[in-house]
């Protein structure tokens, strides 16, 4: 076998990994839930030993909760450990933001702009769901651009533990409209490739997450 020839796609673990972590993220695998490991091996087409593999690397993350001889649960979100992992999120996007700015290509440029104004469309139209999608596709655009592999990784690591937290943080529609207002905020210094300012908004605008998301859960 030859080591050295890339592969084409990814591996069937990161794949589980991703639509594991993907399903607790929106919801779809609710915090304290059994994980129904019989159903999910029959609706992704594997074997028992694969996702447990997965389950296994979610329980690093802290997603995901085994227990001897009963399965695994859905960790819960807790205040404590938000408090913890919010302002490391806010630091990882900051240094996205200020890479990006420098090394984003004009296209990557035009995309985040075309995203930006998608999530607006979506937040007149009052679709969450749609605001909630491209607000995640700029995230994900803003680190693919900072070219950054270790940067990326660790804020995979540590975002899945709040993105469920960034869902309800908007619930309100101040708080949703205040958002928007910081996007645009966001959209000017991409737009300028302004690195200093789009770290320091983006800073500000996870510190007015978090505090939108105790006042909900208070």
């Amino acid at each position: 076998m030859n080591l050295s020839t890339p592969l084409s796609r990814p591996s069937l673990h990161e794949e589980l990994v991703t639509r594991l972590r993907q399903a607790i993220v929106d919801g779809t695998l609710q915090p304290q839930a059994k994980v129904p490991e019989r159903e999910l091996c029959e609706q992704l087409g594997v074997s028992r030993t694969p996702l447990r593999e997965a389950l296994k690397v979610l329980a690093n993350e802290g997603l995901i909760v085994l227990e001897s001889n009963r399965g695994a649960r859905v960790s819960n979100v807790t205040m404590e450990e938000l408090e913890a992992a919010f302002p490391v999120v806010a630091a990882l996007e900051g240094l996205a933001g200020e890479l990006a700015c420098a090394k984003a290509s004009d296209a990557e440029i035009d995309q985040l702009v075309a995203r930006h104004h998608d999530m607006f469309r979506c937040y007149e139209n009052g679709d969450r769901p749609g605001y909630f999608k491209a607000n995640r596709d700029i995230h994900n655009t803003l680190f693919e651009a900072a070219r950054n592999p270790v940067l990326s990784q660790h804020y995979t690591m540590v975002s899945s533990k709040v993105e469920r937290a960034r869902l309800l943080a908007n619930v309100s529609d101040s708080r949703w409209a205040q958002a928007v207002e910081e996007h645009r905020g966001l959209l000017k210094a991409i737009q300028a490739r302004d690195g200093a300012r789009l770290s320091a908004l983006l800073n500000t605008h996870l510190n007015n997450k978090f505090a939108a998301l105790k006042k909900a859960i208070e």
